[in-house]
């Protein structure tokens, strides 16, 4: 299992264990982290998902799509780390991932 970190705007972290294969979004669900909607399921349609990825694990992460591009233009506060999270595939070399929630979701 990969560890996933979860902090909300106000400093509360949540600490998930995610299958290897599922999405951010999938386990940020799961474990019933606030702030991650998720409307659409996980088809990159909504950016209700929308999160922030740490600095220090941009690089392992990676950049997003040229779609998911498109979808971060309907989130709030865009920034250089954003992602969405249904996009992100969990593999064993993201163990200790950390992101951010936003304040407001797309």
């Amino acid at each position: 299992m990969t560890k996933i970190t979860f902090v909300e705007p106000n400093g509360t972290q949540h600490e998930t264990e995610a299958e290897t294969g599922s999405t951010v979004m999938e386990t940020a669900v799961r474990n019933g982290v606030p702030g991650i909607v998720a409307e659409c399921g996980g088809a990159c349609t909504c950016a209700t998902c929308h999160v922030y990825v740490d600095d220090a694990w941009t690089e392992k992460v990676g950049g997003p799509s040229v779609m998911e591009e498109d979808m971060l233009d309907f989130a709030f506060d865009v920034r250089d780390s954003s992602r969405l999270s249904c996009q992100i595939k969990v593999r064993e070399e993201l163990d200790g991932l950390v992101l951010h929630v936003p304040e407001n979701q797309g």
